[in-house]
């Protein structure tokens, strides 16, 4: 028997030191260890048939071999955003093609194909390491009756079901610590900056980073927003300021009020457009109302970039190491979990029951456009 272990969609800090843990747990458990490499592109693009070594898609694992991969960001393992169950007639490999049927939108399944080359590498659980997309064919996995467990991670701390992902606090930790050095150029030249960050559809890693960097207004997803009445009250706090200057934290995913969400280019394999532009029409449309010089500052990947911080760290280990051991015990079909600081698992099913955005009522300020804790008290440390 061998065990399996990928990474799925964007890249955060944390994912290489649970892989670590993962392999470290389960080949001391006298288990091999096998990394399928750029997620589930891996498996889909694995041919059984071949009799050479298919490296470029899955390799063994060692103790050796991940001995210092927890020092940076990023996956040794790589990744993707593929999703097996829909393939574009574009993307299917070429061993493959004459083989299946397309949808008239052009999407084929190749799960039996996944799940022919599981069988063929002799593997016998899964450890998926992804979001709610790449999670979500975890679950397809598990409602075909293969071994799966579920580890969480985005930066945008948003997969329903847990509490915490891995990379958030690194991806918070990067954008305060942006935010914070903005202030001299925006100081200097009494100005007013627009930071965009990342986020998808939750504002959660826009509203904390705005929060703990006490940016003067924070935009979210959730809460569509008057660029009229953003201009005044941005205006208002930068005539408070004694260096004349003003920082608004914008969520990728926000609009304005009737507005549209800006994205742009195809659908990826999970349905989604990239999101990204809100930050520089939020800019234009402050210059245009207030007539002051506006510093436009997206920063997109540098939030995911570099080692993980010391919370994303015992998050992975901790993860890994619960995870592998419920895999060792055929404990499978669930996903390792964070509620109120515990540590905990759910079934994977939970992840498609719903959706994890802000508490506005609780946390944010929908007049003023600033975070708020109505209730401090009695909330977990990072205040879901």
């Amino acid at each position: 028997m061998k065990m399996a272990i990928l990474t799925g969609g964007g890249d955060v800090p944390g994912l290489n030191p649970a892989i670590k843990a993962a392999v470290n747990r389960i080949t001391d458990s006298g288990i091999e260890m096998v990394g399928i490499r750029r997620g589930w592109a891996g498996l889909l693009y694995y041919n059984p048939d071949k009799k050479e070594p298919q490296t470029d898609w899955v390799r063994p694992l060692t103790r050796q071999d991940v001995r210092t991969i927890d020092r940076s960001g990023g996956t040794y393992l790589h990744s993707s955003r593929t999703n097996p169950g829909k393939v574009r007639e574009n993307k299917l490999p070429d061993f493959l093609k004459g083989k299946y049927a397309f949808s008239p939108n052009g999407i084929a399944d190749c799960t039996d194909h996944v799940l022919r080359v599981l069988d063929h590498l002799e593997i016998g659980a899964l450890l998926a390491i992804g979001g709610d997309d790449t999670l979500s064919y975890a679950l397809r996995l598990h409602q075909e009756k293969f071994p799966v467990v579920g580890i969480p991670k985005t930066m945008d701390n948003d997969v329903f079901g847990t509490d915490y992902c891995i990379g958030f606090s690194t991806a918070v930790s990067r954008s305060i610590a942006f935010i914070n050095d903005l202030r001299t150029p925006t100081g200097s030249h009494e100005r007013i900056a627009v930071v965009e960050l990342f986020g998808r559809n939750s504002g959660e890693t826009a509203l904390i980073a705005g929060y703990l960097g006490d940016a003067d207004r924070i935009v979210i997803p959730e809460v569509p927003f008057d660029p009229e009445r953003l201009a005044a009250l941005v205006m208002e706090d930068k005539r408070r300021n004694p260096s004349n200057y003003a920082i608004v934290a914008v969520s990728e995913g926000a609009t304005l009020t009737g507005g549209r969400i800006f994205e742009a280019g195809p659908e990826d394999a999970y349905g989604h457009r990239k999101l990204g532009g809100i930050g520089q029409a939020t800019g234009e449309a402050l210059k245009e109302l207030t007539g002051e010089e506006i510093i436009n500052q997206t920063l997109g990947y540098l939030m995911r970039s570099g080692p993980p911080d010391s919370l994303d760290r015992m998050v992975a280990f901790s993860y890994a190491n619960i995870a592998a051991d419920m895999a060792l015990r055929g404990e499978t079909g669930r996903m390792v979990a964070l509620h109120e600081g515990i540590y905990t698992t759910v079934p994977l099913d939970l992840i498609g029951t719903g959706v994890r955005r802000v508490d506005v009522e609780q946390l944010y300020d929908a007049e003023t456009y600033r975070a708020k804790v109505a209730h401090l008290v009695g909330k977990p440390m990072f205040l879901y």
